[in-house]
């Protein structure tokens, strides 16, 4: 099936908006989503977010999600090494 030039161009234009819905929804249940989809909805809302206030608030959870990202490395070696 071929699209029409209005379908695409209506598509293309609800994109941006689509995408921020997306990290919105993510950022809204970070508890049920892994590491990598927020870090990445995060890097979304603080390029695309709406007001300052969004765009700040990601910033902020990035910083933290990538904080916590060499801790979670050392637990996985640390319980490896524990079965030894």
């Amino acid at each position: 099936m071929i699209k029409s030039v209005a379908c695409v161009a209506a598509s293309t234009s609800d994109w941006p908006a689509d995408r921020l819905a997306e990290a919105r929804a993510v950022i809204a249940d970070v508890a049920h989503h892994g590491d990598h989809l927020i870090r990445l909805a995060c890097k979304v809302l603080i390029a695309h977010g709406e007001t300052a206030t969004e765009r700040e608030d990601a910033q902020r959870l990035l910083v933290v999600i990538d904080a916590r990202r060499p801790v979670r490395r050392a637990q996985r070696e640390d319980q490896g090494r524990a079965g030894l």
